[in-house]
């Protein structure tokens, strides 16, 4: 099974987590000081928000996956569009380890596709809390999107 991924970075959690809990009539699956997640079935998506320095918006758009087959799928894909690709295998990303390849679309939006391994007790295996860190798309994918923003 597939299921959309939309990640939010907001300006207040507590605030935000009341507002999404109310939205989708259910509290988070997973509630952090500076994070928490939704595993909603309707409609089928893994909504997150973090608190992590970001600027407040839309922070990066994916699809989880459940088996290393659909992960596969997918990444053939990606490479039959030709688009630049990073995989990502056993990383620590939002308290969980993951398999996952990264893409920018034409627009310069990252999109994640991933398959989820374990439960994770940090952010991004830094032992800090703090907000400073943004979400974990890769520094170089960052660079280019801040640089395609101010183009224009």
């Amino acid at each position: 099974m597939k299921r959309m991924h939309l990640h939010v970075s907001v300006d207040d959690i507590a605030q935000s987590i009341g507002f999404y809990s109310d939205l989708f009539g259910a509290s988070p699956t997973v509630s952090k000081p500076d994070y928490a997640k939704w595993m909603l079935d309707d409609p089928l998506i893994n909504f997150a928000i973090s608190k992590r320095g970001a600027k407040a918006g839309l922070d990066h758009i994916g699809i989880q996956v459940e088996s290393e087959p659909e992960l596969e799928e997918i990444r053939q894909r990606l490479e039959k569009a030709e688009l630049s690709l990073l995989t990502e295998a056993g990383t620590t990303c939002c308290y969980a380890k993951s398999d996952k390849h990264w893409v920018q679309d034409p627009s310069g939006i990252a999109w994640e596709t991933y398959r989820t391994l374990d439960h994770a007790p940090t952010f991004n295996g830094q032992a800090s809390t703090e907000p400073g860190t943004a979400c974990c798309i890769p520094a170089v994918q960052k660079i280019e999107i801040a640089t395609r923003k101010q183009c224009c």
